[in-house]
């Protein structure tokens, strides 16, 4: 499942949220249709891998099936992301 946070973090005049998945193949694939570059691909300093996406891709995203989530479930993703990947 692929997910879409509501973050909206300002950088250069636009709000950015992260957009996340279950698995990289899901992720990359939502990321391939929705046009992104595969240079945007981040992985943060957590180690969860991700697309910083502007708003207009989130609500597209959102309308191609990505769950929308908030702080709490980014974080409880996360969780599980690390627990599941060996993360300490």
């Amino acid at each position: 499942m692929v997910y879409v946070d509501s973050e909206r973090i300002p950088y250069r005049g636009m709000k950015m949220s992260h957009m996340v998945a279950d698995t990289l193949d899901e992720l990359h694939a939502m990321a391939t249709r929705l046009g992104l570059r595969e240079s945007w691909f981040q992985t943060s300093r957590l180690g969860i891998p991700h697309y910083d996406v502007c708003d207009s891709y989130r609500r597209r995203a959102l309308s191609m099936g990505a769950t929308g989530i908030g702080r709490r479930g980014m974080i409880e993703f996360i969780q599980r992301f690390r627990a599941e990947h060996h993360f300490k």
